[in-house]
Parts: C-alpha cells; structure tokens; sequence
C-alpha cells in the first residue's frame, strides 16, 4: 500500500516539475496589462498588433495597432511580410487565448514577442485607454 502511494506521489512531483519546465520554455513573454503599457510607453521601435477578427478590431482596439487576424490562414505569412524582425512585436487578441497562439508562431519565425496577459479585456479592466 505504501509502495502505491509512494509511487503515486512520484509521479505527481514529477509531473509538477515537468509543468514548471514547461512553462518556462515558452518562447515569448507574456505581460500584465500595466507592464504591456509601460513597453508601449517605453519602446519607440515596438510594432503593436492585434491578432483578432477584422469585426473585433473595428469595434476596438489599442491605438496604433496593426491587424493580423491570427485565425486567417495566412495570418504568418501577412504579418512577417509586414513586420520587421529588428524590432519587438507585442500582440493582443480578446482574453489572451489567440495572441498566445500568435506569439508561438511570431517567435517562431525569429521575432522577438510580447503577448498581453488577458487580453484586451484585461487592458480595459485596468482602465487603460482604448480607441473606437
């Protein structure tokens, strides 16, 4: 009986280590609301892009952002004709979801990607400013 749980406690160690590992291995950075601010703020070179439906952008979206709809089949292809690997990427989607998908593939293809935790809701929860 011992044996099993021993073994079972194992196993959920291990599996937590392997977890934590994993998400370190993430190949972009992901920022709260106030620190995505503080880089837009910060870098006069960063190249901002929302990664939401062209419907979505329309409604709303973070002033001088650039739409790539990670959702259209072309989405990487559009964006690195567009987007210069010489300077960083920040991307946003709705809740995080999308632009987390985004920042793997930019990362990827060499861009160097901050992804904004929570999305533009979480930006709007926080009270920071929005354009119509």
């Amino acid at each position: 009986m011992y044996k099993i749980l021993f073994t079972l406690l194992l196993a959920l160690v291990a599996g937590g280590i392997w977890w934590l590992n994993r998400m370190d291995d993430e190949p972009y950075t992901t920022l709260a609301p106030a620190d995505f601010s503080q880089l837009l703020t910060d870098s006069t070179d960063i190249q901002l892009v929302d990664v939401r439906m062209p419907d979505e952008y329309t409604e709303t979206h973070l002033a001088g952002a650039k739409l790539f709809d990670v959702q259209n089949p072309l989405f990487l292809s559009k964006a690195t004709s567009v987007l210069s690997q010489a300077h960083p990427v920040a991307v946003y989607c709705r809740s995080g979801k999308r632009s987390a998908q985004a920042a793997r593939l930019l990362s990827e293809a060499g861009y160097r990607v901050y992804n904004l935790d929570g999305g533009i809701l979480a930006w709007q929860n926080a009270a920071l400013p929005v354009e119509p």
